[in-house]
């Protein structure tokens, strides 16, 4: 690092610790003592109010915060913040009151001509694929603001799937049956008459915010059934902010534990399949918190769990490995992934 960015970097960094030491600058910008001193003395002539404390606890002070200069970028990282850029591209909803195309147009404002060319010559070379936002969610921002200030809000949600237990009542109903075809397109007959969507009041403790496959979802903690959930955010018809009292363990959980925080339900079903290597690999690019891979006996198992009301998805997601899996448990299962290829071989 040349000495000129080192010391706009010792600068912001003294900036926002106000009390440091010589060890503190040694460690941080990985100098030596003679190096700190000089630099010290180099921001000092530029006017930094920096002011030397003696004794056992002593070091340097900054007598007042500085007015810093603008931040300034070398070619490499204004690429490097260009393409990070191109991730909002691909969202029409942001937790943010900012667009794409607001970003774009500042940040290409601030180049050079220079800059702005080397830009435009790295777009014909390089390619981000996003997954394209599928439908709008209008109310990230509050959501966003409620995980961050650990507010307590209300919520009307689009519950699409019908709940856990009047499916749980669809599955008792024929779990002790032969999984024949007849007794498959029952099944799903009666699953048809509770899956009217319908929507439910919450009152929610949001945690975090993620986006997957073109959806955004928000882990929260549901304060009447005192359990996480995961909220589909374009499923969310209305949200109001609250004066309940927050959940206070909750702030010490952040986006990095959300797969912790997964439990199935007492009506959840396990499975396992044989997965070959290929399935391994498409396992690792898309695979969901409920499942697994368990090596056992020299070969790998794919487990896990899905919810009576899962049944349809849980099929498609299989579907999707073709030869590179064999469900082993339970044969219910098995034989709604057999009649699923049956269906589509009528369509051809």
């Amino acid at each position: 690092m040349k000495k000129t960015e080192r010391l706009h970097h010792m600068l912001r960094f003294i900036n926002q610790k106000q009390h440091f030491t010589l060890p503190d600058l040694m460690q941080e910008f990985q100098i030596s003592k003679r190096t700190a001193l000089r630099d010290i003395a180099s921001l000092e002539e530029m006017g930094a109010p920096i002011y030397a404390e003696y004794g056992r606890y002593g070091g340097y002070r900054l007598l007042q915060q500085m007015q810093l200069p603008p931040i300034s970028f070398n070619t490499d990282e204004l690429h490097a913040l260009y393409f990070a850029m191109q991730a909002l591209r691909s969202f029409t909803s942001l937790p943010f009151r900012t667009t794409f195309e607001s970003v774009h147009k500042k940040f290409m404002a601030a180049l050079s001509d220079r800059q702005q060319e080397n830009i435009h010559n790295m777009q014909q070379r390089v390619a981000f694929k996003h997954t394209e936002q599928i439908k709008d969610s209008a109310h990230l921002e509050l959501l966003l603001n409620a995980a961050v200030q650990q507010i307590v809000i209300q919520i009307t949600y689009h519950d699409k799937n019908r709940s856990a237990a009047e499916q749980s009542k669809v599955a008792v109903s024929i779990e002790n049956k032969e999984p024949t075809k007849e007794n498959l397109e029952d099944y799903h007959d009666q699953s048809e008459a509770v899956s009217k969507t319908k929507t439910s009041t919450r009152i929610i403790q949001p945690i975090a915010l993620y986006s997957i496959k073109g959806y955004w979802y928000c882990q929260s903690y549901d304060l009447k059934k005192k359990a996480y959930r995961v909220f589909r955010c374009d499923r969310i018809i209305s949200a109001v902010l609250t004066e309940i009292e927050p959940v206070a363990h909750l702030a010490d959980i952040h986006s990095e534990h959300l797969r912790s925080l997964w439990k199935p339900s007492e009506q959840a079903i396990s499975f396992q399949c044989k997965i070959s290597e290929a399935g391994m690999d498409q396992f690792q690019q898309n695979h969901y918190p409920s499942m697994r891979l368990e090596e056992q006996a020299g070969f790998y198992l794919l487990v896990g769990t899905y919810e009576p009301h899962e049944l349809e998805f849980i099929v498609s997601y299989l579907a999707g490995y073709g030869t590179s899996i064999k469900i082993v448990e339970p044969e219910m299962l098995k034989e709604s992934l057999r009649q699923y290829y049956l269906n589509l071989l009528e369509w051809i």
